[in-house]
């Protein structure tokens, strides 16, 4: 039997009990991915935040330290899964935070949805691990504990043009890896 789509772990994470992801009911579309490690998501009111909104509110002018400062705390932290997905070369895998997460905890995806395509199963930089990226915007820290579901994935197939013109070039590695200046 031929494989068409699934998940498996990646070999850091093997003998780590994770979890590969299910879906949760029989018409659920998503599967959920849970979290690889413990981890704390830290408020973004409380990494220095406050002064660079306070600054941008009160008409400042900002000056390049303040740029870096404000670049390095509006970072999305990424949840690792120990996982990696593949699928025919016209699918995606696409990434969607779960409605509790923002609901009930306060965390958002950062970039909304995520996508993962076919050819970054395997790739040379992390073996194609799937990362959650999360930004915590209540005023508390969140603790994600190891199995904890936070996100889910679903399988879509696309369609190319009549014309398409793909640009000929191998993923490079994970996360903005086409190698363009503006990634």
């Amino acid at each position: 039997m031929t494989k068409l789509r699934g998940f498996e772990i990646v070999s850091k994470y093997q003998d780590k009990n994770i979890t590969l992801p299910r879906r949760q009911t029989i018409a659920s579309a998503g599967y959920d991915l849970e979290a690889a490690v413990d981890i704390e998501i830290p408020s973004i009111w409380r990494l220095n935040f406050v002064r660079i909104f306070r600054l941008l509110r009160n008409g400042h002018q900002l000056y390049e330290p303040d740029y870096a400062l404000a670049d390095s705390i509006l970072k999305p932290l990424l949840i690792p899964t120990g996982i990696k997905a593949y699928m025919p070369e016209d699918e995606v895998l696409i990434l969607a935070n779960r409605s509790s997460n923002t609901f009930k905890r306060s965390l958002s995806l950062p970039n909304g949805i995520g996508v993962i395509d076919a050819d970054y199963y395997n790739n040379k930089t992390n073996e194609g691990e799937i990362f959650i990226q999360v930004l915590n915007y209540g005023v508390r820290p969140i603790k994600v504990k190891k199995g904890q579901r936070i996100g889910q994935g679903i399988f879509i197939k696309y369609y190319k043009t009549d014309d398409d013109l793909p640009v000929e070039r191998q993923r490079q590695s994970g996360f903005g890896s086409t190698n363009l200046k503006e990634d």
